[in-house]
């Protein structure tokens, strides 16, 4: 499996909604192609629930986890769908804030005498 873009509905679903509903959402509301092969994320309104839709090769992958006596941290105030990297995806199943998870600072450099130089400034 190999998915390009991971998407994170922000608001709240119904969910009765089978891979047909969920299809519908990404075609109809968000304007995207269900068979494009990306992944969907979605969450009910109590937050202890996910389900998350792709399509692959010949059919829809649908992926639920519901949660006994906890919930998700959904990013707040988020009006828009929200792009996720394949560590926030897992975070966020792991149940952790992914708007806190922040990692070092990463540098770009052109040349080794460029990070000496820096390196001898500070």
């Amino acid at each position: 499996m190999s998915l390009t873009e991971i998407y994170l509905y922000p608001h709240a679903i119904d969910f009765r909604k089978s891979f047909r509903g969920l299809s519908a959402i990404v075609e109809c509301e968000l304007d995207h192609n269900p068979f494009s092969g990306h992944l969907y994320v979605f969450t009910n309104k109590r937050r202890n629930k996910i389900k998350c839709i792709f399509w692959e090769n010949n059919g829809f992958v649908l992926y639920y986890k519901s949660l006994e006596e906890d919930k998700f941290i959904w990013p707040k105030g988020e009006k828009e769908l929200m792009t996720l990297s394949g560590q926030q995806i897992n975070w966020l199943l792991d149940g952790l804030d992914i708007s806190a998870m922040k990692g070092h600072k990463k540098f770009h450099y052109e040349h080794v005498f460029q990070l000496f130089l820096r390196q001898s400034l500070v």
